[in-house]
């Protein structure tokens, strides 16, 4: 059985993964907008490229999320938890423009992962990543 850290992590972490689609939705025109203004972008299209990027920014996750939540993998945790760090350390949390629904929602998505990583560093959680299932339960 899982512990209640994991389970916590699983459904604030999912939780993120489907704002983050919304708010690509929602800004895929303006995306697509600053991809096109690059010449050398332009030429292969705009639409494509944000929607690979969109994809792989959210099937990587997913592919951790699972290995964490499901399969127990340390391996995994470790990743994701470099993943969002360096998502800190590159994200523009600047409001200077407004407060805009994609900056908000880009800020509750990072929110949602930065508690859902530290659930990860609870006891129950790290006992059950390093396969002591006896002290997680």
């Amino acid at each position: 059985m899982r512990p209640q850290s994991i389970v916590l992590f699983d459904r604030l972490f999912l939780a993120s993964l489907v704002l983050a689609l919304i708010n690509a939705v929602l800004a895929y025109s303006t995306l697509v907008e600053e991809v096109e203004a690059d010449p050398a972008l332009a030429q292969i299209g705009g639409g494509p490229i944000v929607m690979g990027v969109v994809l792989t920014s959210l099937l990587i996750p997913l592919a951790l999320w699972y290995f964490i939540a499901h399969r127990a993998s340390n391996i995994a945790k470790w990743l994701l938890v470099a993943m969002v760090a360096i998502g800190l350390f590159f994200g523009n949390f600047s409001f200077s423009d407004g407060f805009s629904l994609p900056a908000v929602l880009g800020l509750v998505v990072t929110l949602l992962q930065v508690v859902a990583i530290v659930l990860l560093f609870r006891a129950d959680a790290r006992a059950w990543l390093e396969g002591d299932a006896a002290a997680s339960e």
